[in-house]
């Protein structure tokens, strides 16, 4: 498969999308399952991440597509680890006998793919890997449907998909999360940051909606809120989901921004 390059263009691509990925409603919940399972394993993604100078979330969602976070797994894509690979990469890990432990085959998968301390791991450029990882063939021969490798349950996709290798339908639809959307989710949270988001500086006159305790109920309030989530999510650093609550995260979002919490915020 033709070897795709990360062009100034794709950045600003992976850029614009994850800036303006909303999960959908109806998936909400499992995201953040999938975000509280994340948290409780980290200290197992840690493990691999320092050993090889790797994001410890970029392990972790990559972990959660490819066997649902089954530490009895191999990272390469989902086989057993009480043997080598049987599907594509076949016959991994190559050294050792089994069974493997997850950590054997998680570092073998990211040596594989000759992933480690000196990748880009900007945001763009750990978007790159990810969709690199799953392959390309949706960017290649499928170019009306973005990746669901990276985002399933979001505003980018809807359906269409390889129900096979090598075999697409263009009815068929994820049942998965896809990786940028979990990321996204795990940015909106502050569980993590990028290295190559600066914090944000006020340049303009901000939006001024009050802090709310609950979550309102009038439409108006609500397209207030949402109008500020999106202001708020054109600095770089900043992932508030797009709901119209003006709640805790919003107002702390607001006070990166503009060095203040939202009027109304009771730590004001």
């Amino acid at each position: 498969m033709p070897k795709i390059e990360l062009t100034p263009a794709l950045r600003q691509e992976y850029e614009n999308l994850f800036n303006s990925c909303i999960v959908r409603p109806e998936n909400i919940q499992v995201v953040d399952d999938i975000v509280e399972k994340i948290k409780t394993n980290k200290n197992r993604y840690l493990g691999v991440s320092k050993f090889m100078g790797i994001p410890w979330y970029f392990i972790a969602v990559i972990h959660n597509m490819e066997s649902g976070m089954n530490f009895t797994k191999h990272l390469h894509n989902g086989d057993p680890l009480t043997a080598r690979t049987v599907q594509v990469p076949a016959g991994r890990p190559r050294q050792g006998n089994p069974p493997f432990t997850w950590e054997e085959s998680a570092v073998d998968a990211l040596t594989l793919r000759k992933i480690g301390a000196s990748t880009d791991w900007s945001l763009s450029g750990m978007l790159y890997q990810m969709e690199g990882y799953n392959g390309w063939g949706y960017r290649l021969y499928h170019a009306h449907v973005l990746s669901p490798y990276l985002w399933g349950f979001s505003n980018h996709y809807t359906s269409g998909k390889y129900v096979k290798d090598g075999t697409w339908s263009d009815t068929a639809v994820s049942k998965q999360c896809g990786t940028a959307v979990v990321l996204r989710r795990l940015a909106e949270k502050g569980i993590i940051e990028f290295t190559d988001q600066p914090a944000p500086k006020v340049n303009e006159r901000p939006l001024i909606v009050s802090y709310s305790a609950t979550k309102p109920t009038d439409a108006t309030i609500i397209k207030q809120g949402e109008d500020l989530q999106r202001w708020l999510n054109t600095y770089p650093g900043i992932f508030v989901k797009i709901d119209g609550w003006a709640g805790e995260k919003t107002s702390d979002a607001f006070k990166k921004v503009t060095g203040i919490f939202l009027p109304g915020d009771p730590r004001v």
